[in-house]
């Protein structure tokens, strides 16, 4: 077997390159060098010679009696010399040495057979990635650039961007870490594989590793919301009446959850049953407080919950985080009373309900010019309430009459109410206020779910 031929084979073996595309690349070398020496009119066929393990290379030309072109024509004369039976107008092939082409010739083929290889096996490492998005890789972290972290792969590298890191999550050179595909893109430079931390479909395959009723669709995850580092909430469902899914997730004392959140650097996961009824769902997502009750906006896609007084701090959680997971879980906007607010707010609908009817007023029409309670009313002008669409002066005056009678002291208490104490604060600010104490205390109630989810279970 001849040097050339060993090489081709050993490189197609080594790095997984095809070995008619190495032939093809080394023929395409060569007929470049010949036509970089002897220029580009020169009619040349480059083929390799698998018997001799060789590249040939031959010039062609045309059999005339008079040369005008010495590097394409020959003389009649000339050609009987090569073969006694040339003729007018054959073409004739010559052999060209390749060991004299030349040490510029030589470099230049070289060069474009490099860059073959090269591109022929980014192709390969593209076609192998594209297929493996949305799978975990695991690497070396290598460096560090402005755009995130360089992650080692063995054949290639992968970018970890800032913006799919999990907060706070610490690196350095030689850590072995592992990450999810979202992306393979192709770059001037090769395949730029990107993967993420912080996806939610990346615990989704933590989950498919570490059980095996997700791996299999015995147990099937509807949804994950996660506050990266921090806390997640993972919505499970069961096709097998008999297999409980939270079971099936946390295993036995927590050792199945307890590899992911492990995996997660401690990110906390409450593991919830899916419901397709949403205020069924929607309680199971707030968990660990308990929901007096759920009013459902299909419309606008929004929910409407009460819970006792003394479970708020633990619908919103810490810095609002247990009600922002919820509602993005759910996909539904949450919006969160009190049961003593609730009646209040209960309270002053209903005698804006009142005052509406006796005006022949839609409620709507009161809301959108400005007005959302009685009090409101009472210290607007008439002018002001004639912005109102459909109401009249007489409208007005029937309208003040039944105030007097539903509230015959709001009046006088409205008159007073420069010197009066501050208003009740509204539930948007009582929810900051909770906030922002649960956020000063830095714990959260002792009943709060423990990172395997157990109380949900």
């Amino acid at each position: 077997m001849s040097e050339l031929k060993r090489a081709i084979d050993q490189i197609s073996k080594d790095r997984g390159i095809d070995r008619d595309l190495l032939i093809d690349t080394l023929e395409e070398a060569v007929r470049s060098a010949v036509a970089r020496k002897y220029g580009e009119t020169m009619d040349i066929e480059v083929a390799f010679n698998e018997e001799l393990g060789e590249i040939e290379v031959f010039e062609f030309k045309v059999v005339v009696d008079e040369v005008h072109d010495p590097i394409s024509e020959i003389a009649l004369e000339d050609a009987v010399a090569h073969d006694p039976n040339a003729q007018l107008d054959d073409e004739m092939g010559f052999p060209v040495k390749v060991e004299d082409l030349g040490r510029i010739a030589a470099q230049s083929a070289k060069q474009v057979i490099i860059q073959r290889m090269r591109d022929a096996e980014q192709e390969i490492i593209y076609e192998e990635y594209k297929d493996r998005v949305s799978e975990i890789a695991s690497g070396i972290i290598q460096r560090r650039d402005r755009t995130g972290w360089i992650i080692n792969l063995g054949r290639t590298e992968a970018l970890l961007p800032k913006e799919e890191q999990i907060p706070r999550e610490r690196y350095k050179r030689g850590d072995r870490v592992q990450a999810y595909i979202i992306d393979v893109l192709k770059e001037s430079r090769g395949p730029q594989v990107v993967v993420s931390r912080s996806h939610p479909d990346y615990m989704i395959e933590l989950f498919k590793r570490e059980v095996p009723e997700v791996a299999d669709g015995t147990v099937k995850i509807m949804g994950v919301a996660r506050d990266p580092g921090l806390r997640a909430k993972v919505a499970v469902m069961s096709r097998d009446r008999d297999v409980d899914p939270v079971g099936a997730c946390v295993g036995i004392r927590g050792s199945r959850i307890q590899n992911v959140v492990q995996e997660l650097k401690g990110e906390r996961i409450d593991i919830v049953v899916w419901s397709p009824d949403i205020a069924m769902y929607a309680q199971h997502a707030l968990s660990p407080a308990l929901i007096s009750r759920i009013t459902v906006d299909d419309e606008d896609e929004a929910l409407e919950v009460v819970c006792p007084d003394d479970q708020l701090t633990l619908a919103i959680g810490r810095k609002g985080q247990n009600v922002k997971l919820a509602a993005k879980l759910l996909g539904w906007k949450i919006d969160i009373f009190t049961e003593s607010r609730y009646g209040e707010l209960n309270a002053a609908r209903k005698g804006m309900d009142q005052i509406a009817s006796v005006a022949e007023v839609p409620m709507e029409s009161f809301f959108s010019a400005g007005f959302e309670s009685i009090e409101s009313i009472v210290q607007a002008t008439d002018e002001e309430l004639l912005a109102i669409k459909g109401m009249t002066e007489s409208k007005i005056g029937d309208m003040r009459l039944a105030i007097n009678m539903l509230a015959p002291d709001l009046e006088a208490e409205t008159d007073d109410s420069a010197d009066a104490p501050e208003a009740e604060e509204t539930v948007p600010e009582a929810i900051e206020e909770v906030v922002e104490e649960t956020a000063e205390d830095g714990t959260e109630d002792e009943n709060e779910t423990p990172a395997e989810g157990e109380e949900n279970k």
